[in-house]
């Protein structure tokens, strides 16, 4: 994947925390740590989004729409 550099501005504190993370060796440097820190949060937001968008579904519904299928003939299925 290629990488963009970008400027961002940070709290002096999570500068710090950063630095002894990387002084710990736990990151190679800050933007490894920064960059694991989006991709965390962005893929938490993904699965909220999921849930949110799950929770809007009517349960009834798509239990009549799972088992649709499965009550008609198997014989009449096309053969793969």
């Amino acid at each position: 994947m290629s990488k963009t550099k970008i400027a961002i501005t940070l709290d002096e504190q999570f500068v710090e925390d950063i630095d002894r993370l990387v002084s710990e060796n736990v990151f190679q440097n800050r933007s490894q740590a920064i960059q694991q820190a989006v991709d965390e949060k962005l893929k938490r937001l993904k699965r909220t989004r999921l849930a949110k968008e799950c929770s809007n579904l009517d349960l009834a519904f798509e239990k009549a729409m799972a088992e649709e299928g499965l009550s008609e003939d198997l014989s009449q299925w096309p053969k793969y």
